[in-house]
């Protein structure tokens, strides 16, 4: 490649935060300034009577849903959070999850079973890391009131079959809720066809907008069932931050797909000596998850950055009730968008070889594509309603989805900074760390 490209830096974290288009990063600092000087009622104005009606054209488009549909928040999880909870869910009812759920989620979930006193099952996974849609089709029924699935998982480039799920759940009475966050923008959407009453999504990362701007796309079925709250409790996203997220939308109506540029990228982790490729199921996206066997995630991160390449860092308490392999906490993860290059792939896997080098005498896999005993080891579902919230749901679902040691399953604190949770040790059962 050419000498003077060396000095350009290649963005590989758009799953952690994407780059904002230079028209919505000029919008975002425009009415940044504006509210700054004149208060936010002109924003808020302008928001209500120009750009609202744009914004809820674009996503509606995207989302494949009436624009009335979708309602602006935070972000996915903080809409999540909001809205589930107020579900009427009762002892005889029964919630599913999986094992790519995201902590935020999962933690809502279980405050929901503990205070509804119903079940929370964890859906098995087939031996190749797919979930096991012939045990969904054989186990539901109308009892089950709550189905969640992350589209794309936080920690790996999975994408679950949400439309084949929606076939399923179709018939029956159960509302059925999609985590959109790390698909929206690099995958084809639509809530219509796949079927879901509730479709969360953030703003910041494949949409390329801001920070702090999701949204999320509520079907007639669920706003009835909301009827006695509503949606008022949904914090609102700052103007400025509408405004941006409309211009990025804006932007990407134009954008192509990122064509083969992961399976560049998958196919360089491979080829690296002691790279481990952490790829569950037949269907990947553009998120391609691997760790080393000799240099921690972190560390070659800050490598890779040091060599002009900013990829992300994932870690297991993200997705806790999904470990794959070897009893790694932490994993590197590269994800790339339309406005990539073939370039940018082949600077990433010159930099990992430079960051590499010396390193990688130890074989180990070369990929992670199943982390599941047989599905039927959660046949029987139920998870035990103890009193110890993400940590039993943990405890209960790993073990009897998994068959993994319960012990020292974290538990969730909220840590300051970008909306998101982290995860701490819970103590063991005599009350050490």
């Amino acid at each position: 490649m050419p000498h003077g490209d060396r000095g350009r830096r290649v963005h590989l974290d758009t799953a952690g935060l994407g780059r904002m288009p230079a028209a919505a990063r000029a919008q975002l600092t425009e009415w940044t300034r504006h509210e700054d000087r004149h208060g936010p009622y002109e924003v808020d104005e302008h928001v209500h009577h120009v750009v609202r009606p744009e914004l809820d054209a674009r996503l509606a488009a995207l989302l494949g849903a009436p624009a009335g549909d979708t309602v602006l928040a935070t972000g996915a999880a903080d809409a999540f959070a909001a809205l589930v909870p107020r579900l009427a869910l009762g002892p005889g009812d029964r919630i599913w999850t999986t094992p790519y759920e995201g902590v935020a989620n999962l933690t809502v979930l279980t405050a929901l079973r503990d205070r509804a006193r119903c079940r929370l099952e964890v859906v098995p996974l087939r031996p190749d890391g797919d979930l096991d849609l012939e045990w969904m089709a054989a186990h539901i029924d109308d009892d089950v009131a709550l189905v969640s699935v992350a589209h794309v998982p936080a920690g790996c480039g999975i994408v679950t079959p949400v439309e084949d799920i929606g076939r399923i759940l179709a018939p029956h009475r159960c509302l059925y809720a999609v985590d959109a966050s790390y698909a929206v923008g690099q995958l084809p959407v639509d809530a219509g066809r796949i079927g879901c009453q509730l479709l969360t999504g953030d703003g910041w990362r494949f949409l390329r907008g801001p920070e702090s701007v999701g949204f999320a796309c509520l079907a007639p079925e669920l706003r009835q069932a909301l009827a006695p709250c509503g949606t008022g409790l949904l914090a609102p996203p700052e103007g400025a931050s509408v405004v941006a997220l409309n211009a990025a939308l804006a932007v990407a109506e134009d954008a192509g797909p990122a064509g083969g540029l992961a399976a560049v990228v998958r196919t360089a982790v491979q080829e690296t000596p002691g790279a481990e490729l952490i790829a569950p199921g037949r269907v990947q996206c553009g998120i391609v998850t691997f760790r080393h066997a000799e240099m921690p995630a972190g560390l070659l991160r800050r490598a890779l950055a040091a060599r002009g390449v900013v990829v992300g860092k994932t870690v297991a308490q993200q997705t806790p009730l999904y470990s794959p392999g070897r009893k790694a906490t932490a994993a590197v993860r590269v994800s790339v968008h339309h406005d990539n290059s073939a370039w940018d792939a082949a600077r990433f896997a010159e930099a990992l070889r430079e960051a590499l080098a010396g390193r990688g005498r130890h074989a180990v896999p070369t990929a992670v594509r199943a982390a599941a005993p047989a599905p039927a080891a959660v046949a029987g579902g139920a998870v035990a309603a103890p009193a110890a919230g993400l940590r039993a749901v943990c405890a209960g679902s790993v073990a009897g989805a998994r068959g993994v040691p319960a012990a020292g399953v974290p538990r969730p604190r909220r840590t300051a900074g970008r909306r998101h949770l982290a995860l701490v040790s819970a103590p063991a059962p005599d009350g050490t760390a």
